[in-house]
């Protein structure tokens, strides 16, 4: 937004049919500025009637005199009895004259039309990518005699031992296999039938079958052949690489294993997932494969890619927000589960709107209001309808049109809260700041 300077005292105006009124900011504090009589040269008048004069700091002190105001030394300003507004947008108009404004620099924008940017910010925790989580299991069943393995946060590669495992099935299937082989062995010495040795060698291929059903590797069985015993116990290997998350027992060894029994689980950290959670106001905007950005405070200045894989098929009813999964990048693993994260989504929000910086919007329960610079010193309050906000731009959806240009109030609001808050509620409820007869005000319901 270009930002250009006027100079400039107000910052509220009344609204509807009640009559003007300024608001001031001066070292000592607010000010209202109520409309005056030419005898002070603030606000030209519009009506002429009798006047009194009061202080903008304290609005109890009255005089039909000019002077300066007991309590504070701040000189009087006159107020006008209430004007009797007429229908047209110009009797809310506020001309301030221009001596009156030399020590008050304020910022105007020039209302754009483009692109509103939306990033959704969200906090999320990462977890262990779950379709890279493997369950360690044996097909049969044994006991644990050496454990290679027993820490939770180990990593493991593919092919390492895990541990040894005593297994009297085992034993005897490898006890079955060289005795099929050694009967080939024996037939095809004695130059048999070939039927025969077909048959013992088919018997042979069983047995091999029913050891790589149990996962005996290739390289086992070589080895049991050139031993020609049946070991002991059998090494396990890890089925994946990644790090131990979880295990059975306290300790391993000794551990009875039955066959489909989870001994370990191992999950690869090269991607992991973090649990976001994105409220209900965000969720038109994020869908699945949505881009994301992931940052961790371990990590400043560091950026992560993700994007939106699944959502929980449930909004919580208690937060009112929706779990997503987000997939994360981790090649070097410096990312670990349990970490907390900042995820960012930048989306487009509106891409034709009126834009102006979110800063000028006044607001108040039921209205928006924006002042408006129409020409050289003349300002008027205009009533607006919002769309989107974001990045510190707001969307107008009505009320305003491209081109104009529009009072910037943030360095407006820097004094008390107190007087602030008296400030601008007056100006949005549209009260003169004097004992003015109530109007009613029409109700206009924005949705933000």
């Amino acid at each position: 937004m270009k930002l250009r300077s006027t100079v400039l005292i107000l910052l509220g105006v009344v609204l509807g049919a009640a009559a003007a009124a300024l608001v001031a900011y001066n070292p000592a504090g607010w000010a209202w500025l109520p409309d005056t009589e030419p005898t002070a040269p603030v606000v030209e008048a519009r009506v002429e009637e009798s006047t009194i004069y009061t202080c903008g700091m304290h609005p109890d002190v009255r005089r039909t005199e000019p002077g300066n105001c007991p309590i504070c030394g701040m000189k009087l300003v006159a107020k006008k009895p209430s004007a009797t507004a007429g229908k047209e947008g110009s009797d809310t108009d506020v001309r301030v004259a221009p001596g009156f404004l030399q020590n008050f620099a304020v910022r105007t924008a020039v209302v754009e039309r483009g692109a509103l940017p939306v990033a959704i910010r969200t906090v999320g925790v990462l977890a262990h990518n779950e379709e890279k989580l493997v369950s360690v299991n044996t097909k049969f069943e044994g006991w644990i005699e050496t454990a290679h393995v027993n820490n939770v946060g180990e990593s493991v590669a593919r092919g390492d031992v895990l541990f040894d495992i005593y297994s009297p099935q085992l034993v005897t299937t490898q006890r079955e296999y060289l005795a099929a082989m050694a009967y080939v062995r024996q037939l095809e010495a004695s130059d048999a039938y070939p039927d025969a040795i077909e048959r013992a060698k088919s018997l042979l291929e069983a047995a091999r079958e029913r050891l790589h059903y149990w996962d005996i590797t290739e390289e086992q069985i070589d080895a049991l052949e050139n031993a020609g015993t049946a070991p002991r116990t059998i090494r396990f290997f890890s089925p994946a690489s990644g790090f131990v998350v979880e295990k059975m027992g306290d300790s391993l060894e000794g551990m009875r294993l039955q066959p489909g029994m989870t001994v370990l689980k191992i999950a690869d950290h090269s991607t992991l997932w973090a649990q976001a959670e994105f409220f209900e106001s965000d969720l038109r905007h994020v869908r699945e494969g949505s881009e994301a950005t992931i940052e961790v405070d371990a990590f400043p200045g560091r950026r992560w890619n993700g994007r939106i894989l699944f959502f929980r098929s449930a909004v919580d009813p208690e937060t009112r927000a929706l779990t997503a999964f987000v997939e994360v990048d981790n090649a070097d693993l410096s990312l670990r589960p349990m970490m907390y994260v900042d995820v960012v989504l930048r989306v487009e929000g509106a891409s034709d709107a009126v834009l102006i910086p979110a800063e000028a919007v006044l607001h108040s329960g039921e209205r928006s209001v924006v002042i408006v610079e129409k020409d050289d010193g003349l300002f008027e309050p205009r009533e607006v309808s919002l769309g989107l906000a974001a990045e510190g731009l707001q969307e107008i959806t009505e009320g305003l049109s491209p081109g104009e240009t529009v009072v910037v109030s943030s360095q407006f609001l820097i004094d008390s809260e107190s007087n602030l808050k008296a400030a601008t509620a007056q100006l949005l409820r549209g009260d003169e700041p004097d004992d003015a007869p109530d109007e009613p005000m029409p109700q206009h319901h924005h949705h933000h």
